[in-house]
């Protein structure tokens, strides 16, 4: 009877989890395989991803993924061969969780519910026989640089759980509320393995610039976005973002994060009409102001601008919004085109990695053989999801680099 025994039950967990249950049963090896979570329920930080509703992979070529990989892409080759998106939207559809594609080949479950995705895991682990048992892994036992077993802290006391091959899978520091606490980092390094230093990726962005708090609470639709440092364009794309008293935050600001691994201050340039150029917007401009000609210039701008931010935008370019319209020079109109075509916000750094979506940095994968997700330190020892130090911009990559390096060490761990 081989024992294996699996370490965090999020994505990659339970992936390997029931990869491990799958090929002893295909390849007629007795195995008894045990899922140790520290929370009460599994997949507790699954059940947040996506705004709750879970983008589970990308519907991409492995090409096209690994343009998405920032971190290490080369490493998952092997991952991505064995388990590839099109692989696991067939497992789920095959577990009862149909699935759809949206904009930017993002993949979703039908139900827009995470706990769907989470509850399919489960499930399929149970029925495999895999046994959960609650608690919290503190150190790995070793005889001889081989894994013998784990020492686990539950509600009863320490434990000693004997095995054959010990698959790490507890995740990065990022939302710790969710058990993502580093746990592994350090049993991995009480062993010699090197962690890369730990960073935030997909997070908010801090900026000391005043008009990021006078427009806090603001949602900003369909607006363009670019983000510039030492005169040189290192991401631009157009979406949703939020001004908050920190900063900005959204959609577009969580991916730009992970394009801003240069160092800070850099510059955000904001484009409020991106479907318009300064000619149309000039027209536009000229337009409105014909029709309103005595009103004051602050009370002619509702239909290009949301009303909180009209004010502070007015100052920002130094235009006097209690000037009538009729009196607006060209030059005047020329501060105002080039204002909301391209205004520049300072961004000077990102908030704690607790707050981010995925940690950068991690388990150096130059220690891990990629094409089995085992340790080229300690024999029986494995790695999986995101305590590698491997990460991807949004869009259901992370997610997918969870499931197939979960699935790698799943199968590798009872041969």
């Amino acid at each position: 009877m081989k024992r294996i025994v699996i370490v965090g039950a999020g994505p990659a967990g339970l992936m390997a989890a029931i990869a491990a249950s799958e090929r002893s049963a295909e390849l007629g090896i007795a195995c008894e395989i045990t899922l140790v979570e520290k929370n009460a329920l599994a997949g507790k930080k699954l059940n947040i991803t996506g705004k709750g509703r879970c983008n589970m992979t990308n519907a991409c070529t492995r090409d096209e993924f690994l343009e998405n990989v920032p971190v290490n892409p080369r490493f998952l080759y092997g991952a991505l061969a064995n388990f590839s998106p099109d692989d696991t939207v067939a497992f789920f559809e095959s577990h009862g969780v149909p699935t759809k594609v949206e904009r930017g080949r993002r993949v979703f479950p039908v139900s827009d519910n995470a706990k769907d995705v989470t509850a399919a895991l489960v499930r399929t682990a149970k029925e495999a026989g895999v046994r959960f048992l609650q608690g919290s892994a503190r150190k790995i036992l070793c005889e001889e640089n081989v894994v013998t077993g784990v020492s686990v802290q539950t509600s009863r006391g320490e434990t000693v759980l004997p095995c054959y091959a010990l698959i790490l899978a507890t995740g990065g520091v990022s939302y710790p509320l969710t058990g993502s606490t580093g746990d592994g980092y350090a049993m991995a390094e009480e062993l010699g393995h090197t962690t890369v230093e730990p960073k935030p990726s997909l997070v908010p962005l801090t900026s000391p610039d005043p008009f990021c708090k006078a427009c806090m609470g603001l949602s900003l639709r369909n607006v363009g976005l670019s983000f510039e440092k030492d005169g040189k364009t290192l991401y631009e794309e157009q979406g949703e973002m939020l001004f908050t008293h920190f900063g900005v935050t959204g959609p577009v600001i969580l991916s730009a994060s992970a394009h801003l691994r240069k160092g800070f201050p850099v510059t955000m340039h904001l484009d409020m009409k991106p479907a318009l150029d300064e000619k149309t917007l000039d027209a536009r401009l000229l337009r409105d102001f014909s029709e309103n000609p005595n009103r004051d210039l602050r009370n002619c701008m509702n239909g290009l601008l949301p009303a909180k931010m009209i004010a502070p935008f007015l100052s920002r370019i130094g235009l006097d919004g209690s000037v009538k319209v009729n009196a607006v020079t060209k030059e005047m109109r020329a501060l105002l085109l080039h204002g909301l075509k391209d205004l520049p916000l300072r961004i000077g750094g990102t908030r704690p990695i607790a707050e981010a979506i995925v940690t950068s940095g991690g388990i150096s994968v130059k220690e891990v053989e990629p094409a089995t997700m085992r340790s080229k330190k300690v024999e029986g020892l494995f790695f999986a999801g995101e305590l590698l130090d491997v990460d991807a911009y949004t869009g259901g990559y992370n997610l997918q680099i969870a499931f197939a390096t979960g699935r790698l060490a799943g199968e590798n761990a009872v041969l």
